[in-house]
């Protein structure tokens, strides 16, 4: 039996390419954003199905579930940033970003849930947040925070859901070339710096997290729930590696007294 999948913020970048990679492994796939462009999207997917509209409709995302079916699998990833420092943050940005990123997520989710639950299936979720999300950024408004709240209520519905037979992951991106991140690495010299700092030597691809997110829903992860996994090269495991130490410090049993030059004469 084939098994369908839901996509969020599938007109381009992480959500076309998780879309993408989904119908190549054997899903239906249904791709919902609210940028007209999700209908030509669709259309390049054989199979797949493109809607217009907001997460944050419940009504709208209710119609869609019956339009297209209920998804075996969720992939939230619909999102949006409004970079400015807090102090300038206007409340009416402050409000959307809250509102697309982790009302939006419950909303989607809830309603697959429900279908599933209703219906006497099991399924799978996985939400998209950030590196942002475990590690701050400065002027990036309520991005973090929503991303940081995204990821708690991955584990909440991992623990109410889970006996319910869903399984709620996340994936945490770091710095990737494709999606809201493109006009960052269209400048070469930021592009040059920020790759500089990633353990793996190179920035995150589009298709570096679709093969996460299709692992996390796949059976080969039938035993995971609860998990936020961060997709990033190593980058924010890496922050005490570009501190600056004297070399003294580093060698091993040495100690630091003994490895200074004596002046006394041999």
């Amino acid at each position: 039996m084939t098994k369908s999948a839901l996509i969020t913020g599938a007109a381009k970048g992480l959500g076309a390419e998780i879309a993408r990679s989904a119908a190549a492994d054997g899903y239906r796939v249904a791709l919902l954003d609210l940028d007209p462009l999700v209908l030509e999207t669709a259309s390049s997917i054989p199979g797949a199905t493109g809607f217009v509209g907001t997460t944050t409709d419940a009504e709208f995302v209710d119609g869609v579930l019956d339009n297209f079916g209920t998804p075996d699998a969720v992939v939230n990833n619909a999102g949006i940033v409004r970079f400015g420092p807090l102090l300038d943050q206007a409340l009416d940005q402050w409000r959307s970003v809250v509102d697309v990123n982790l009302t939006g997520t419950f909303i989607v989710a809830r309603a697959v849930a429900k279908r599933l639950v209703a219906a006497g299936r099991r399924g799978a979720i996985v939400n998209i947040t950030s590196m942002n999300g475990v590690m701050p950024g400065p002027n990036a408004g309520a991005y973090g925070s929503t991303k940081s709240g995204v990821s708690l209520l991955t584990k909440q519905m991992a623990v109410e859901w889970g006996p319910l037979g869903i399984r709620v992951n996340a994936i945490a991106p770091g710095l990737i070339d494709a999606g809201m991140s493109e006009p960052i690495y269209a400048d070469p010299q930021i592009r040059a710096l920020r790759e500089a700092r990633v353990p793996a030597g190179r920035l995150g691809r589009a298709d570096d997290i679709a093969r996460a997110v299709l692992w996390l829903l796949s059976d080969a992860s039938e035993y995971i729930t609860g998990e936020e996994i961060l997709v990033d090269g190593g980058v924010t495991v890496s922050v005490i590696a570009g501190l600056p130490r004297p070399q003294s410090v580093d060698a091993v049993g040495v100690n630091p007294a003994a490895a200074r030059p004596s002046n006394k004469e041999q």
